[in-house]
């Protein structure tokens, strides 16, 4: 029997670059498949994949330019072989070790 998607807002392809930080982890870049409003999803090549429940700092940029100037707190939810899931979480959730500078 197939798996059953619960899906609270509808993907939408995306193309962009997606940097992203961690105080532990340092910084990587990597490309987005898909946004909804909810989250994203992101292609991480052979980068390390933080764990599940992880708290990343994220801006999101074309080639023209920042999409976010300030990065948003993001919380990474699952894992598939190419990359991970994240949500974006509200500026009030923010508990990434906010002494870190990014």
């Amino acid at each position: 029997m197939g798996k059953i998607e619960a899906r609270q807002y509808e993907r939408s392809p995306f193309n962009a670059f997606v940097e992203v930080w961690h105080p532990e982890m340092g910084a990587f870049e990597w490309n987005a498949r898909d946004i909804s409003e909810g989250g994203i999803y992101v292609r991480t090549g052979n980068s390390p994949k933080p764990p599940v429940g992880t708290i990343l700092r994220v801006r999101l940029k074309r080639h023209s330019g920042l999409i976010n100037i300030e990065p948003l707190p993001m919380r990474v939810v699952h894992h598939q072989s190419d990359g991970i899931g994240m949500v974006f979480l509200p500026q009030e959730e923010n508990i990434i070790d906010t002494a870190v500078a990014v």
